[in-house]
């Protein structure tokens, strides 16, 4: 398999790593963003955009409220997607796996790093929740901050979700459309990766 450059390696993670690390150079806005997919109970798809915050050994992490749709819908499916994609380089990653709440001292550590509004923000954001204004939201961030102070520790209804793929698309654009693309799959977590390359 010609498989070489920017698609060398065998470790998917490593060479997301790569990536990611060659996008915060070009990329002017939020290089780590991606479109992350759900479904809801009736099977209908939901994206939005959530923010990547780390690539660990065998699985991507991001952080919200577990609460809000997406956290629901997370949990009660257990299934994921996503896509990160790089107009500054020609180039995205697609992801699909499962997925697991990432709590404990490492959630705590990442929420402590945010900025002490966000953090109360966090708090007060009842997230997805139909509100009838915006002094709604106001009153909530005054409740919270008064209940919890400045610089509050994180909540037990906000978190991390750790995403363990079993299958990972890199792909490049290329002349003529012919776009490099190669997958790599496996039926399980803890299973090895099969290499293809897909037309584009």
């Amino acid at each position: 398999m010609d498989r070489a450059g920017i698609f060398a390696g065998e470790n998917p993670f490593e060479i997301a790593n790569n990536w990611l690390g060659k996008a915060r150079d070009l990329e002017p806005n939020d290089p780590n963003a991606i479109a992350l997919a759900t479904v809801d109970d009736c099977g209908l798809p939901n994206v939005r955009m959530v923010l990547l915050k780390e690539i660990e050994q065998d699985a991507f992490v991001f952080y919200t409220n577990y609460d809000s749709k997406k956290g629901r819908e997370l949990i009660a499916s257990g299934q994921v997607a996503f896509v990160l994609h790089w107009k500054s380089l020609g180039r995205q990653i697609r992801v699909r796996g499962s997925v697991e709440k990432a709590e404990g001292s490492q959630a705590d550590a990442y929420f402590d790093s945010r900025s002490p509004q966000s953090r109360v923000g966090a708090i007060a954001s009842r997230q997805s929740q139909v509100i009838k204004d915006r002094s709604v939201l106001q009153g909530w961030y005054d409740n919270a901050l008064s209940e919890n102070g400045p610089t509050p520790k994180r909540p037990t209804f906000w978190g991390g979700f750790r995403i363990y793929p079993t299958e990972i698309e890199f792909w490049a654009d290329g002349e003529s459309r012919l776009h490099d693309r190669f997958r790599w799959i496996r039926k399980l977590r803890d299973s090895n990766w099969t290499i293809d390359r897909l037309s584009p």
